[in-house]
């Protein structure tokens, strides 16, 4: 404790300058990001800041700054793989940034009803605190519409398959998936491919019929679809797989990994197993993917990535004022144990 400072006294700007022998402007800086200061003096300032367990009054820098270092996320959707993964990201770029978080999650069910006004409850909200700025991560048509009227003061980015916008949003290219998946089985000499789509209220699952539609169509090849998920869970896989006429495919795509486990294990159950009896493609490489049995060629999406990308687009926006050109996460072929070349016979 300083000889300034009384017992109890919370610890000023100006205790750390003395302490760091540097000027209350510079730990300013320091904290601010605004205007240069040298590694030698950042590292002095840190050093004081701990010893006297300085905590810097953000109301009082946010008066000054019109910021509050604070970003909403709105995470719409059950929390899985990809979900989690872009919240991770988002999380790892705001700490680089010295940004906190304040996440409100929505969870959906398959009929995806009702959810507006409690999606309008979370963005009221943030406008309310004055975060710097708003992600909306939605997997559902229309939530854009949330931001109708929205004031341009507070930046938004939308994560989303099919943005109503080309600027400020980002999303995966789940249609490159699956042309890219499809087109993988074709070049390996399947002509029978069925696709294990994944819930139809989702702008993945749509976006990722559409692709291996256009990928099948393109070679001449008439398309198989499994409908009926309402999840993406590796039950809606193994329904599928449980219904699904053996004879009428050599090869399938499905929607995102864990639906083509549940259809892997529904079909060795039933005596197939892959890629002896047939080829099977998944989505996302979510971790455990490398590990199923056998190891799934999957598409890789980058969602961590994504939810880093879409930080920095946010974060640039908010410092600089201008909106973001959209941007795509595209896809990467990953093969593993699972597929093979048609066998001739």
């Amino acid at each position: 404790m300083t000889a300034r400072q009384g017992a109890g006294a919370r610890p000023s700007m100006a205790d750390v300058g003395r302490l760091a022998n540097v000027s209350t402007q510079t730990v300013s800086r320091y904290f601010t990001g605004v205007g240069y200061v040298r590694t030698e003096t950042r590292e002095r300032i840190a050093t004081a800041i701990e010893q006297l367990g300085y905590i810097p009054n953000l109301s009082a820098r946010s008066l000054r700054t019109q910021r509050s270092n604070t970003v909403g996320v709105l995470s719409m959707g059950a929390l899985n793989y990809g979900g989690a993964a872009v919240l991770t990201g988002l999380g790892a770029a705001a700490r680089e940034a010295d940004v906190m978080l304040m996440i409100s999650q929505l969870d959906l069910d398959f009929e995806a009803k009702n959810w507006e006004s409690e999606a309008r409850r979370a963005l009221d909200h943030f406008l309310s605190v004055q975060v710097d700025g708003v992600v909306l991560s939605a997997p559902i048509p229309d939530v854009d519409l949330l931001l109708t009227g929205w004031n341009r003061a507070t930046p938004v980015i939308t994560v989303s398959e099919r943005p109503w916008s080309e600027e400020g949003s980002a999303g995966a290219h789940s249609h490159a998936a699956a042309l890219g998946a499809t087109r993988y089985l074709i070049e390996l000499g399947h002509r029978r491919i069925v696709h294990i789509a994944g819930p139809s209220t989702r702008n993945e699952a749509l976006e990722r019929e559409q692709g291996y539609r256009d990928a099948m169509a393109e070679a001449g090849l008439m398309p198989q679809v499994l409908t009926g998920a309402r999840d993406w869970s590796p039950v809606s896989g193994q329904r599928a797989g449980h219904a699904v006429d053996p004879a009428s495919f050599t090869a399938a795509f499905a929607s995102n990994d864990e639906i083509a486990l549940g259809f892997m294990n529904a079909l060795e159950l039933r005596g197939l197993r892959a890629p002896v009896d047939y080829s099977i493609v998944g989505v996302d490489d979510m971790p455990t993917a490398a590990y199923f049995s056998p190891a799934l060629t999957t598409m890789r999406l980058d969602f961590f990535g994504l939810g880093k990308a879409t930080f920095q687009m946010l974060r640039h926006q908010i410092v600089t004022g201008d909106r973001a050109a959209h941007f795509t996460l595209d896809p990467e072929l990953v093969v593993r144990a699972s597929t093979a070349p048609l066998a001739r016979g």
